[in-house]
């Protein structure tokens, strides 16, 4: 059975008040139109950040390749001014390069020191603070980070989620976003937080064959558009064109579920890590047994994990 195509619903217009209400609470992809974002839509020019972001220097992704694949790391880590690094990204081929000429570049912007410190671009990028609004959606109190993407034009990014909520500020340029709903985590051949399917438009179904019943949702995002993204939620992005980007994540759960040492918002909540841990115990408790009682055994665990954590609610 090949799984559904579903296109993300747009609302145009949507207050504070209307969005937790009756949209925060369904707990599913939503793109918000019309949000004031402030002048960084028609200001965030490669030229303006060239000029505004200067010659700080930022580390990057380099890729020889257009999909990015976090799993295997098909791509390099390198340093740039960040004037350098607006352009060569705006660019199809380049002059100057790590890899080759058509090489792509991403850029996630991270807190001062990565290991403590989260992004926030009002903190690295303090001269672009004025142009650009936070969507106030949620509680000062809930914000978790904001973070600063440029992306070269064709750059496709593993699938992946996040356990925070977060908006996806189009700023400029054009994004393809596909989503897969956390129920369809089993489809989705997972290492972590990723997922192995990179060609997710013509999969290799002779080695994923579950990843066709997995239900697609789909978007694109043009400047001004604002993608909310549930936690839990899988996404893969891909630029169509050069483009900035803006993530606020902010804490759905209270801030005691989470990691204290995540600086990304991508670590498990502290009660999910402690149950895979006890899982895995389980699991080696298990090996002790023969083949045919280990299975037997293993069933029954699921079929209890399926009858006691398993969410009675249909989507």
């Amino acid at each position: 059975m090949a799984g559904q195509h579903l296109p993300v619903p747009r609302l145009e217009g949507v207050s504070r008040e209307q969005f937790m209400q009756h949209h925060y609470p369904q707990r599913k992809p939503l793109v918000l139109e019309g949000i004031d974002l402030g002048p960084c839509t028609s200001k965030w020019t490669a030229d303006y950040l060239s000029q505004v972001g200067g010659k700080k220097e930022v580390k990057i992704h380099v890729a020889a390749v257009a999909q990015m694949d976090f799993i295997s790391k098909n791509f390099v880590y390198r340093t740039l001014p960040f004037d350098q690094l607006v352009q060569r990204a705006a660019e199809e081929k380049h002059k100057e390069f790590f890899i080759s000429e058509d090489e792509k570049y991403y850029l996630r912007s991270l807190g001062e020191d990565p290991r403590k410190d989260v992004a926030d671009i009002r903190k690295q990028f303090p001269l672009l603070e004025g142009d650009i609004k936070f969507p106030e959606f949620f509680k000062e109190e809930q914000f978790f980070s904001s973070v600063f993407r440029i992306s070269s034009p064709g750059l496709q990014l593993w699938t992946h989620y996040d356990v925070m909520d977060n908006f996806l500020i189009q700023v400029t340029g054009k994004k393809r976003v596909v989503l897969f709903s956390p129920r369809d985590a089993q489809y989705l051949y997972l290492k972590g937080t990723k997922s192995e399917v990179l060609n997710i438009d013509n999969p290799d179904l002779a080695k994923y064959p579950l990843f066709s019943k997995a239900r697609r949702y789909e978007c694109s995002l043009e400047a001004g558009d604002v993608l909310f993204i549930p936690a839990l939620w899988f996404h893969n992005v891909i630029s169509e064109e050069f483009g900035v980007g803006v993530n606020i994540f902010w804490k759905h759960l209270p801030s005691e579920c989470y990691d204290k040492t995540d600086t990304y918002g991508n670590k498990d909540p502290k009660a999910a890590s402690r149950a895979a841990q006890i899982l895995d115990r389980a699991l080696k408790t298990l090996a002790e047994l023969p083949e045919e009682y280990r299975d037997f055994y293993a069933r029954r665990m699921v079929i209890h994990i399926q009858d006691k954590a398993y969410s009675k609610n249909s989507e």
